[in-house]
C-alpha cells in the first residue's frame, strides 16, 4: 500500500514538473481569435408610384430575381397621352411665334407698308386740289358758284386723307423697326413655360411604369391590376441582397482589436460544415446599450459598439435574420522560450 501511495505522488510530482517546464518554453499568449454573435442583415426597399393612378400590369411575382431597370408594374396611361401629345402642339405653336418675332417683319410687308403710303399721300394730294379748287371758285363768286356743303364735304375730306396718310407712316415705321423686345422676351418666357409644362408630363408618362432601382429579390408582391396606386402605397417590397452582413456587437475592452477592413469568416447553422469570408466594413463611433436581442457570452446589460461584418454570398444563401457567428483572426506571435545566456 505504502508502494502504491509512493509511485503516485512520484507520477504527479513528475506530471507537475512536465507542466512547469511546458509553461516556461511554451507560455500562453493572447487569444488567437475573436468571436462575435449577430445576426444577417441586408438592404429592403419599398417600391411605390410617383403618381396616382390605376394599375393595369404587375410583371413580377414573390422569389423573382430582378435586374436594375427591370420594369415591375405600369400604370393606365389613358388621360395622360392626350395631354402629352396637346403640350407637344403648343410648344410647336409657341416656338413659331418666337422665331416670327426674331425675324421681324418680312420684306413683302415693308413693300405692303410703303405701298399703303404712297396710296394715303395720293388721296391726300386728290383731297388737298379738290379743297383748294373749291376754295378758289367760292372766292371768286362771293360763294355764289359752290354750296356750303360741298365746301364742307371737300374740307373734311382733306383732313381725312391726312390722318389716313399718317396712319400708313406709323404703319411703315412700325415694320421697318420690328417688333418691340419687351413682346420678344414675353414670347421667350412662353416658350420656357411650355417647354418645362410638356417634361412634366413627360416625366409622368415615365413614371406610369415602375422600375427595379437595383439587383433585387421580390420579397413581396403587394398589389394587383386594377388597384389605385398612389405614391404612399408600395406595390413592391425588394431585398437587396448585395451588399449583405452580419451586425454583431462588441464591447469597448475589445474595441481597439478591430480595424476597418479586417478579413473575417461567418458560420451561420444552416450550412455547419463552411464558413463565408468576409471584411470588418463599418465600426460604430456611438457606443448604445446592449440591445435584449444580442446573443453574446456574458449575458449582462454594458455599453457596445456595432459592428458590421460584410460577407461573400454570391449565391444568396444567407437569409435574412439568420443567426451567424463571425470569426475574427487576431495577428499576434508566441514569446520564444529563454536561452541559458538569457537567463
Amino acid at each position: 500500500m505504502k508502494r502504491k501511495i509512493l509511485t503516485l505522488l512520484a507520477a504527479a510530482g513528475i506530471a507537475a514538473g512536465g507542466v512547469s517546464a511546458w509553461r516556461h518554453f511554451h507560455p500562453e499568449g493572447p487569444a488567437t481569435e475573436m468571436v462575435l454573435y449577430g445576426n444577417v442583415d441586408l438592404r429592403e426597399l419599398a417600391l411605390a408610384f410617383n403618381n396616382s393612378e390605376r394599375i393595369v400590369e404587375v410583371l413580377a411575382q414573390e422569389g423573382d430575381r430582378v435586374k436594375k431597370g427591370q420594369i415591375l408594374a405600369r400604370l393606365d396611361t389613358s388621360r395622360l397621352l392626350p395631354q402629352v401629345n396637346k403640350a407637344e402642339a403648343e410648344l410647336e405653336a409657341q416656338k413659331q411665334v418666337v422665331e416670327r418675332l426674331h425675324h421681324g417683319s418680312r420684306p413683302e410687308e415693308i413693300s405692303q407698308a410703303r405701298a399703303n403710303v404712297d396710296s394715303a399721300q395720293a388721296d391726300a394730294a386728290y383731297s388737298e386740289y379738290q379743297f383748294q379748287r373749291l376754295d378758289s371758285l367760292s372766292k371768286d363768286s362771293a360763294g355764289r358758284a359752290v354750296s356750303r356743303q360741298d365746301f364742307d364735304n371737300a374740307r373734311f375730306a382733306l383732313s381725312s386723307s391726312k390722318a389716313k396718310l399718317k396712319v400708313t407712316q406709323e404703319a411703315l415705321q412700325l415694320a421697318l423697326i420690328g417688333p418691340r423686345q419687351e413682346d420678344i422676351k414675353q414670347a421667350e418666357w412662353q416658350l420656357q413655360a411650355s417647354t418645362a409644362q410638356l417634361a412634366l408630363l413627360r416625366k409622368q408618362l415615365a413614371d406610369a411604369e415602375l422600375f427595379a432601382p437595383s439587383n433585387a429579390v421580390v420579397r413581396t408582391r403587394v398589389m394587383e391590376p386594377g388597384e389605385m396606386a398612389t405614391p404612399q402605397k408600395p406595390v413592391f417590397s425588394l431585398a437587396i441582397v448585395d451588399p449583405k452582413w452580419v451586425r454583431a456587437y462588441v464591447s469597448e475592452t475589445d474595441l481597439s482589436k478591430l480595424r476597418p477592413g479586417m478579413q473575417v469568416t461567418i458560420a451561420v447553422d444552416s450550412f455547419a460544415d463552411r464558413r463565408f469570408d468576409g471584411w470588418i466594413g463599418f465600426i460604430s463611433s456611438v457606443a448604445e446599450f446592449t440591445p435584449k436581442s444580442v446573443e453574446t457570452v456574458e449575458l449582462r446589460p454594458s455599453l457596445v459598439y456595432e459592428v458590421r461584418a460584410f460577407v461573400n454570398d454570391g449565391s444568396d444563401e444567407l437569409r435574412l435574420g439568420m443567426p451567424a457567428t463571425v470569426h475574427l483572426a487576431l495577428e499576434w506571435k508566441a514569446a520564444q522560450p529563454k536561452s541559458q545566456a538569457q537567463q
